[in-house]
C-alpha cells in the first residue's frame, strides 16, 4: 500500500484499519491541501473510485459537528460530500472526492468570476429559504451570541496585538476594545438567522460537474456551523481574505440576494454585514496570526493586510463610529500590517 509519512505510525495504522474496515483496503493514499486546523485530508484510489479520507484526532478535533452539518445539508438538496464511512469515536471519515474544481483553482485558470460567485449566491439563498427559524431552535446547533462573537474578537488583541507592538494588550485597553465590538453588533439585533457555515469562501466551495442548479455548488469545511444572522455568509463571500472580489460581481449578487428575499430592509442589512465584516476581520488576523505563532503556519500572513482594507471598509458604516474612532486612536495606519513571520514557522506550503 502506498502511503504518505505519518507523524505517529499508531495512528496510520488505525487509519489502515478503518478504511479496510470501509472497503478501501489497499488504497492508494495521497496528502490534500494543508489545512488551517489539526485535521488532516488524504486522497484514496482503489481501482477507479475516489474516496477522501478525513482524520481528526480526538481531543483535537471531532467530526460530529461536520456529520450533522453534512447531513442538514443534504436533506435541502444542497451539495454536502456523503458520508461514505463514519468512525466517530476515532475521527475518522470517509467522504465522497469531490475533486479539485475549488473557486480558487477555477479563477486562477481564468474562468467566470460572476458565474461563479453567482452559484455560491444561489446556494446561500437556497439554504437561507429552506432553513427557518423553527428549524434553527431545533437544530441543536450553537448559537452565534455575544459571547461567542466576543471570544473570536478577542483573538485580535490576543494575538496580533502581541505579535506587532512586541508586548500584550493593555487589560484596559483589551476591555474597550470588546465593549467596541459588543456596540457595533448591536447592529445584529433583529437580523434574520439562519445556518451560517462561517468559511464560505473560494476554498471552500466548489463546481461539481454533471450537477445542475444549486447541486452544482460543492461545499466543503461546514463542521463549524452556528445559528445566525444571515448576512454572515455573504460577508464571508464577498470579504474573502484570500482574495479581491470584484466590487461590480459582490454588488451585482447582492441585488439578487435582495430579490430573493423581497422583505429585507436593506438599511438594517447593510449595517448588519458591516458589523460582521468587521467582527469577522479582526478574529481573521487575530486566527491567522496564530497559525503563524502557534502553529508554524505563516502562509496565511500573506493575507492580514488583505484583510484590514476589509475592515478598514466596514468601519465606514455610521454604525461603527465608536469601533472606528477606538482603531484610530490605539492602532496607528502604519501598524495595520501583517506580524513579521516568527523565526520558528515552517515553510509556507499555499
Amino acid at each position: 500500500m502506498s502511503r504518505p509519512l505519518a507523524a505517529d505510525a499508531g495512528r496510520d495504522a488505525e487509519i489502515d484499519a478503518f478504511i479496510a474496515r470501509a472497503g478501501w483496503g489497499g488504497a492508494t493514499r495521497a496528502p490534500l491541501a494543508d489545512d488551517a486546523s489539526f485535521r488532516r485530508y488524504e486522497r484514496l484510489r482503489l481501482d477507479d473510485r475516489r474516496a477522501v479520507l478525513m482524520d481528526a484526532p480526538p481531543g483535537r478535533e471531532d467530526v460530529r459537528p461536520f456529520v450533522a452539518v453534512d447531513r442538514l445539508l443534504r436533506r435541502r438538496g444542497l451539495s454536502a460530500p456523503e458520508i461514505l464511512a463514519e468512525d466517530l469515536e476515532a475521527g475518522f471519515l470517509l467522504l465522497e472526492d469531490f475533486g479539485d474544481a475549488t473557486m480558487t483553482r477555477l479563477l486562477a485558470r481564468g474562468e467566470d468570476e460572476g458565474a461563479l460567485y453567482r452559484l455560491a449566491t444561489d446556494a446561500l439563498i437556497h439554504l437561507h429559504r429552506r432553513f427557518s427559524p423553527r428549524e434553527a431552535d431545533a437544530s441543536g446547533l450553537p448559537i452565534y451570541d455575544e459571547a461567542l462573537y466576543l471570544t473570536e474578537a478577542a483573538l485580535f488583541t490576543d494575538w496580533w496585538w502581541p505579535a506587532v507592538f512586541d508586548a500584550p494588550c493593555p487589560p484596559d485597553v483589551r476591555l474597550e476594545y470588546l465593549g467596541q465590538v459588543a456596540n457595533a453588533l448591536q447592529a445584529t439585533a433583529g437580523a434574520p438567522r439562519t445556518l451560517v457555515l462561517r468559511d464560505y469562501h473560494v476554498d471552500n466551495i466548489l463546481r461539481l460537474d454533471g450537477r445542475e442548479g444549486v447541486a452544482a455548488c460543492g461545499l466543503l469545511d461546514f463542521q463549524d456551523a452556528v445559528v445566525g444572522p444571515a448576512a454572515y455568509d455573504l460577508v464571508s463571500l464577498f470579504e474573502d481574505a484570500r482574495r479581491d472580489v470584484d466590487s461590480g460581481v459582490a454588488q451585482a449578487e447582492m441585488r439578487r440576494y435582495f430579490e430573493a428575499f423581497p422583505t429585507l430592509d436593506p438599511a438594517a442589512f447593510a449595517a448588519a454585514y458591516s458589523a460582521l465584516g468587521a467582527q469577522r476581520a479582526l478574529k481573521v488576523i487575530g486566527i491567522f496570526t496564530r497559525l503563524d505563532r502557534r502553529d508554524g503556519k505563516s502562509q496565511y500572513l500573506r493575507h492580514i493586510d488583505r484583510v484590514w482594507r476589509w475592515l478598514e471598509t466596514d468601519l465606514a458604516h455610521p454604525q461603527l463610529a465608536g469601533l472606528r474612532a477606538f482603531l484610530d486612536r490605539t492602532v496607528p495606519p502604519a501598524r495595520r500590517t501583517a506580524p513579521n513571520r516568527s523565526p520558528g514557522a515552517g515553510v509556507p506550503t499555499l
